[in-house]
Formats: structure tokens, C-alpha cells, sequence
């Protein structure tokens, strides 16, 4: 059975002419006549009419359509599988994200699967993040309580919990701390613009509780330095904790201490198989 010669007849049964079933192929229109001829010369069956006007079935060439519809069909799926993994072989994703916590599992799945793809990261606060999303400085950026807006496609991740730091062998170690514990007691806190701070804020103001906050900081590091140094109890996503044994996360019991974290994308950039890729990797983020 000759492959070129069924291909060639697929062709014109799915255009109903030797004119488009050429262009279809790529090839001269004497070629696919000649094929579908030998075809039908080989195994002495009609499986075409010629008409004026068109090219008909016959009813055995009908049945042989279906069969060859389903067939190259199936080869026209596995191009489409083929050809979307070779165009992500090789590419450049501009990633943002307001820490690094949950973009760095994502980035190293995103190179296990495709090696030859080079990802710049940027790293900000949330409101760089979200500004170079929206500026398309960034393809797809990895933030925390963004509002949705139009324009703007946001898939969730798993949300994270504010947590105290307290130095190793504090009396609050190892324990679950009630918010309200917290009224009072020294603290050193990130800048009023950080999300954790801003939350964590809320959540004190929701349930009447005033710390006294003594020492304000730019980074997560300096908190982990500030609170290790026993000036104060810090503040800390449960998504942010580091494995240094000078402190101790615990836990913290009240309401509004959840922050939601999102991936997202411009809406119109959704179909880029590159970033539809990366965002498939949000189970991988934790």
C-alpha cells in the first residue's frame, strides 16, 4: 500500500478538487492525479467521478474517506503534539514576581521541561510586580492580593498564613499565638507598604490588638536579623520562612490572616504556549 497515493486521495475527497488537493500538499496538481490514477489502476476500483464542476465519491470511495480521514487525522494530531513541544525547545520568558519563594520551584520545573528556555527574573515589591505585568516588561508575573482588572487573567495558588518569629528558646516558641497576645509586645515589621505588614495590620485593627512596633525594615532578611538579635517579635508568610535556627516561626490564630497569592498574565497573551506552560506549574509552587 503506497502512503502517497491514500494521502493523495484524502486530499481530494476532503477539497473536492485536484486543484486545492495540490495546494493542500504542496505539490503540482499532475502529481496528485497521478497518484490517486494509480491508486485506482492498482487495485481496480473507482473511487472518483469527474464531473464538470466537481470531483464526486463513489460509494466505495466514500467508505475508503472515512477511513483515511481518521487515519491522516491522527498523523495531523501528533504534528500538533510534535510541533508544540519543538516551538518551547528554545524561547525567553520574562517572569516577575514580589519574592522569590514561589517562583523558584516553578522556574526550575519550567527548566527540567524545557532545557532551552532562558527565563529572566525580576525581582519587586507587589507594586513593581504588578507595574511590569502591566507595562509587558514581564510576560507573567507571581503576586500577592492583586485585584482582578480587565485585561488582566489571574489564576489562584495556594494561599499562605501570617506567622510570628520569635528567636529560638522565646517563651512563645513552639507554640500557637492567639493575634490578641500579641497587644502590646514589641515588634519589628516590614514597611507599611508590604503586603504582610498591610495584612497583618488588618487583622490587628479587625480584632483591637495594638503592638508596639519599635523597629521598621525594607527586607525579610532584616527581619529574620532584627528578631534574631532579640530586639522585637517579627512578622512572616508562612510562604517566606527561612531555615535559620536563631528563630522560630509560630503560628497565628485569628481572623484575617490568610493573604491570597496569584499568577497571572495579559489576557490577550493567554495562548502563548510559553506562558500557558509556566502558569500549568502552579502545583509546583506549593
Amino acid at each position: 500500500m503506497n502512503l502517497f497515493q491514500l494521502r493523495a486521495f484524502d486530499a481530494v475527497a476532503r477539497e473536492g478538487s485536484f486543484t486545492r488537493a495540490a495546494a493542500r500538499l504542496f505539490i503540482s496538481q499532475p502529481a496528485v492525479t497521478g497518484h490517486v490514477k494509480m491508486l485506482e489502476e492498482h487495485y481496480q476500483i473507482t473511487l472518483l467521478r469527474r464531473t464538470a464542476r466537481r470531483v464526486e465519491l463513489t460509494e466505495e470511495g466514500i467508505r475508503l474517506a472515512a477511513i483515511t480521514r481518521a487515519m491522516f487525522g491522527l498523523v495531523e494530531e501528533a504534528q500538533v503534539l510534535l510541533e508544540a513541544n519543538r516551538q518551547l525547545l528554545t524561547g525567553r520568558l520574562e517572569v516577575a514576581a514580589d519574592g522569590p519563594h514561589r517562583v523558584m520551584p516553578m522556574i526550575a520545573s519550567l527548566r527540567a521541561k524545557y532545557p532551552g528556555v532562558v527565563v529572566n527574573l525580576r525581582l519587586g515589591n507587589a507594586q513593581e510586580t504588578l507595574a511590569a505585568l502591566l507595562s509587558e516588561h514581564a510576560d507573567v508575573a507571581v503576586m500577592t492580593e492583586v485585584e482582578p482588572r480587565k485585561g488582566l487573567h489571574l489564576q489562584e495558588m495556594t494561599p499562605s498564613q501570617i506567622c510570628a518569629l520569635v528567636p529560638a528558646g522565646h517563651r512563645l516558641a513552639g507554640k500557637r499565638i492567639d493575634l490578641k497576645q500579641l497587644d502590646q509586645q514589641i515588634m519589628v515589621l516590614r514597611e507599611p507598604s508590604s503586603i504582610t505588614r498591610r495584612t497583618f495590620n488588618q487583622a490587628c485593627e479587625l480584632a483591637g490588638v495594638n503592638p508596639r512596633v519599635l523597629l521598621e525594615l525594607d527586607s525579610r532578611e532584616a527581619v529574620t536579623e532584627a528578631v534574631a538579635a532579640d530586639l522585637g517579635i517579627g512578622i512572616v508568610s508562612s510562604v517566606e520562612l527561612s531555615h535559620d535556627p536563631r528563630v522560630v516561626a509560630v503560628p497565628l490564630v485569628g481572623e484575617g490572616l490568610t493573604n491570597r497569592h496569584m499568577i497571572g498574565c495579559l489576557e490577550r497573551r493567554t495562548e502563548s504556549r510559553l506562558i500557558a506552560a509556566f502558569m500549568g506549574l502552579v502545583g509546583d509552587a506549593g
